[in-house]
């Protein structure tokens, strides 16, 4: 695995090795993102192995391909920040981009010099984002498999060029790649730079609590233990070759979103002056290009594999704001004096 000390990728470790005994070879270069932490539970379990490291650091990712002999390579590391991309984009070509191919070289290397079942049993899954899509108007149709990409902020248009290169070397060298696209995740570990999880930690800690322009953004939410499911049974029996939208069925608006987090926090941590969280909520400025609306029509994966989220909307958030109220010293730890002055300097002038 790539990436299984941020968010998805822990998530992905726990519920692997809660599921089995295969151990897991996680590589992760632990940038603000990463965090040991999310795995404290595994410590000094056997079934996980975990190695700090570039996935651009072709000779690393080749030398452990060699001494681990894995069935499977599951691709999460990424930069993943919207707003983030837009300030420097560089970081989010470099990982995105040469990082996936750098695995991509690697893996096949590796592949090719199997032989019989393990050849035949190894997988290649590249986790990726429905941002690859662009942006639908209302009203129209969820995003299905086959419709174009139309990326529009630097981090989107990194992730839609190592989607077309894992496709480009199934077609081109044979390997047995899969790919998924997924909607926005909640849940635990989430680092407090993105909406549910900041909303809870600013909530809690009497800031503002930002919305981009006026609110009405659409995403589909899916909680990231269904993300581990999806991804399980796709590994299981994924056509070769083939994309899977992974999605929620839980279109909602931005503000929609921060309502319903603060109603929670209402119920479940009230406000010592009796005053709702709501009102803590403060618009500002629009991120430039933000896309108005995603959706995934994620009936391919049921239809073929017999996946659907477990989860809905309103269970998935009760667990996650119930599990930050369950664990601020891992909120207080992840929010270093580096992400603080990014904080600080992403929305002062919004």
């Amino acid at each position: 695995m790539t990436g299984g000390a941020g968010f998805i990728g822990a998530n992905f470790v726990l519920d692997w090795l809660q599921g089995t005994d295969e151990p897991v070879l996680n590589l992760d270069k632990l940038t603000y993102a990463g965090n040991l932490e999310n795995l404290a539970s595994l410590e000094g379990d056997a079934r996980h192995v975990f190695v700090q490291g570039d996935i651009c650091d072709r000779a690393l990712v080749e030398g452990l391909l060699r001494q681990y002999r894995p069935r499977a390579i599951v691709h999460f590391a990424a930069e993943s920040h919207v707003d983030r991309s837009i300030h420097g984009p560089g970081e989010f070509i470099r990982t995105n981009v040469e990082g996936t191919f750098t695995l991509l070289e690697a893996a096949r290397v590796y592949w090719s010099g199997l032989e019989g079942a393990e050849r035949a049993a190894f997988r290649f899954h590249h986790v990726s984002t429905d941002e690859v899509y662009g942006s639908l108007a209302p009203g129209a149709a969820p995003f299905t498999e086959s419709h174009p990409y139309e990326p529009n902020s630097p981090y989107s248009a990194s992730k839609a060029a190592s989607d077309h290169l894992v496709r480009a070397w199934h077609h081109t060298y044979g390997l047995p790649v899969l790919t998924s696209n997924c909607s926005n995740n909640y849940g635990p570990y989430h680092f407090p730079e993105k909406l549910i999880p900041l909303v809870i930690v600013n909530a809690l800690s009497g800031k503002p609590l930002p919305i981009y322009g006026d609110g009405q953004q659409v995403r589909d939410w899916l909680y990231v233990g269904d993300h581990c499911a999806a991804i399980r049974r796709i590994l299981e029996a994924g056509r070769l070759g083939e994309t899977y939208n992974v999605g929620g069925w839980n279109e909602m608006t931005n503000l929609e979103i921060v309502h319903q987090v603060c109603a929670l926090l209402d119920e479940l941590r009230p406000r010592a002056d009796g005053v709702p969280y709501a009102r803590q909520m403060t618009f500002v400025a629009d991120r430039p290009g933000h896309d108005r609306r995603y959706a995934i029509d994620a009936r391919k994966i049921e239809r073929e594999l017999g996946w659907r989220p477990a989860e809905t909307f309103a269970s998935g958030i009760r667990k996650t704001v119930q599990w930050y109220l369950e664990h601020p010293d891992w909120v207080a730890r992840v929010q270093s004096g580096a992400y603080r002055d990014w904080l600080q300097t992403h929305y002062a002038q919004r």
